[in-house]
């Protein structure tokens, strides 16, 4: 009697809050009925203070923030109302995916859209993700510049590498089922084999390589010097006291180390080990193009992670000099592995510490001035979800390989070929930004660089000088968005180049130039079809009303809005109220008085381009537009 007693008084006392917080909103839901979303906002953030707040509210406040384009409070209020939503609607879903992506997030935009596809599987929406789930720019547009293709003599059993010397490619296979498996995978050990092309393009039987090279444990990766008479490689040694028993499958776990060996005739031996560390691994050998260097990967102790990638001079009588740490740049908290020296002095390397696709991924980067520049994906299609490693490319031929566990494949580990489509290459681009009547330059302002997908990369203030410095890839058109107080806002168009370095002067017109015949002359604000929410476009031509109006605190603005000719009458009237009403809370959530602006729609009783019935769609996007004109308060009024 005592627990139905609880459970009864606990529904009594919940329907009292429902009831009373249906009363507390309705003043926010009045506002934001009215299309007043800033003051909608605030009544619905007082019932977040208040503890009030549940998954209505939130969505509302989100929604509110949305329609205002205020992305990080729009996201944040998403997130809230999503949160403890067991059948949330999905367009709140999708607009929180694009909040994120505006606020540069783009893998959690990713997890957003990706529930948005689930939900809503035939929106042309979804289906364009679906197509394309991996759309981050920086990752997705380098994998455009390779072609992979698996190679004919990969085996069921792991085969990786792919070192080319003159006609034949060297490589890592388990693939002899003579030797003893080995417990980590129940497989072979691993053995160097090679292989020629035949004259009909395709691949002959691949061949072990002398008893000389191959032991009893494995062999792994090979690296030449420059003139193809030494060879350097991995192998895995048992020193007595330093391998240990796995309590687990009771293998053997030995240390790997690097070693060399002189071309004789049509073998290889002399084989000694090198001068490094017999108490840690090391492996993974590259040589730089002109023989002095020698990379490699190590846990050698004292690094930043399991394994990181060390360098080491290359001495004259053919010993190893002091590994050096590449640092904190390359290396990370968890696996750096598989170094390779490009000739053109681009480091390689696999990685799954760095931000990727999944497992290890292959990443690049370049020794500039002695230090090294910022580590980047090499993208799809040489990485995938799965691991991605042994990346050798030859530069002057434009083909390579990389080996990869991905599914698809023959084996456990397979070797593709890479076929480079176009170079990887960077521009410095200096943007000047002066006063376009004075030519001096403006300090201070803030430069915002975009990608061809709209994603803002990194904003930068420019120095005494007018000078904001990026760093863009070449043939990918970008764009540059100047912002300075007292200036007309500015958005510049970069298409993409082959040149090293670009430069771009900006001139700024000062704000006032955008006040014409008693009007605020902005470029034309464009709502999509049928829609009355504020767009990133919007926004950025909507902040020089902002501006201006913040210069003139006086100044009184009235908004008329307009639609095309498609729709009835009655329906474009109410749709351009509500565009007009939209605009003026933009306006008044960025700071501005609600008694200095109004606004009303004029629906498309005054096209600006009287087409009829017969419009374009160019036309009916030049006839769906706003004007501002100056009511008091304006330069040269009383």
């Amino acid at each position: 009697m005592k627990k139905i007693n609880i459970i009864t008084t606990l529904a009594v006392l919940s329907g009292l809050v429902l009831t009373a917080q249906n009363k507390d909103t309705r003043s926010a839901d009045k506002h934001f009925n009215q299309l007043e979303f800033v003051e909608a906002a605030k009544a619905y953030e007082k019932l977040v203070e208040k503890g009030l707040a549940d998954t209505y509210v939130y969505g509302q406040l989100a929604e509110s923030y949305y329609n205002v384009f205020n992305t990080q409070k729009a996201e944040t209020y998403y997130y809230k109302a999503l949160e403890n939503n067991p059948s949330p609607d999905s367009e709140m879903v999708y607009k929180y995916a694009q909040m994120l992506k505006a606020n540069g997030k783009y893998e959690l935009s990713n997890v957003s859209m990706a529930r948005f596809a689930s939900m809503r599987p035939s929106d042309h929406r979804a289906m364009a993700f679906n197509e394309n789930p991996n759309y981050i720019p920086k990752i997705l547009e380098r994998g455009k510049k390779f072609r992979v293709e698996n190679v004919s003599f990969n085996s069921e059993y792991s085969d990786f590498g792919g070192t080319l010397l003159g006609d034949k490619l060297y490589f890592t296979s388990a693939r002899n089922l003579t030797r003893a498996n080995y417990g980590w995978n129940e497989e072979p050990f691993l053995d160097i084999y090679t292989v020629t092309k035949n004259s009909e393009g395709g691949y002959n039987e691949p061949v072990a390589m002398n008893k000389e090279i191959n032991t009893q444990y494995h062999e792994g990766l090979v690296s030449f010097s420059p003139d193809g008479k030494t060879m350097y490689f991995s192998r895995e040694s048992f020193f007595e006291k330093e391998f240990v028993k796995d309590s687990l499958s009771k293998n053997k776990l030995g240390t790997i180390h690097l070693y060399k060996a002189t071309q004789l005739g049509n073998k290889w031996d002399n084989v000694e080990a090198l001068n490094i560390s017999k108490s840690y691994s090391v492996k993974n050998p590259s040589v730089s193009k002109d023989g002095k260097t020698l990379y490699f990967a190590s846990d050698i102790p004292g690094g930043y992670g399991m394994f990181d990638i060390y360098k080491a001079e290359i001495h004259e009588d053919g010993t190893i000099g002091s590994p050096e740490n590449l640092g904190p740049k390359i290396n990370t908290e968890g696996q750096e592995m598989f170094p390779f020296m490009g000739d053109d002095g681009t480091l390689y390397f696999s990685s799954n510490g760095h931000l990727g696709l999944g497992g290890l991924d292959v990443f690049f980067t370049k020794e500039i001035d002695g230090r090294w520049a910022n580590v980047r994906n090499v993208g799809l299609p040489v990485n995938s979800n799965a691991d991605d490693f042994a990346f050798r490319i030859d530069d002057s031929k434009g083909e390579g390989f990389v080996s990869s566990n991905r599914q698809g494949g023959v084996g456990s580990d397979d070797i593709y070929r890479i076929i480079k489509l176009e170079p990887l290459c960077d521009v410095l681009v200096t943007s000047t930004v002066m006063d376009i009547n004075t030519g001096l330059p403006i300090s201070g302002a803030t430069v915002s660089l975009f990608d061809d997908q709209g994603n803002k990369i990194v904003t930068k203030e420019t120095n005494e000088e007018g000078i904001a410095e990026f760093i863009v890839e070449c043939d990918k058109d970008t764009e540059l968005e100047v912002v300075s107080d007292g200036y007309e806002s500015k958005i510049i168009t970069l298409k993409g180049t082959h040149e090293k370095e670009l430069n771009v002067a900006i001139s700024l017109d000062p704000i006032d130039t955008i006040i014409a015949a008693g009007k605020v002359e902005l470029n034309p604000i464009y709502f999509d079809f049928d829609k009355s929410n504020i767009t990133s476009q919007a926004a950025f031509e909507l902040d020089k009303l902002v501006q201006i109006m913040n210069k003139y605190p006086e100044m009184v603005i009235d908004v008329t809005a307009h639609t095309d000719s498609r729709g009835s009458d009655a329906y474009n009237l109410g749709l351009s109220d509500r565009r007009a009403k939209t605009t003026v809370q933009y306006v008044i959530s960025k700071g501005i008085s609600s008694n200095r602006i109004s606004g009303a729609g004029k629906g498309e009783a005054e096209p600006k381009v009287n087409c009829g019935n017969n419009c374009t769609e160019a036309e009916h996007q030049q006839n769906r537009r706003s004007d501002f004109v100056i009511v008091s308060g304006g330069p040269g009024t009383n």
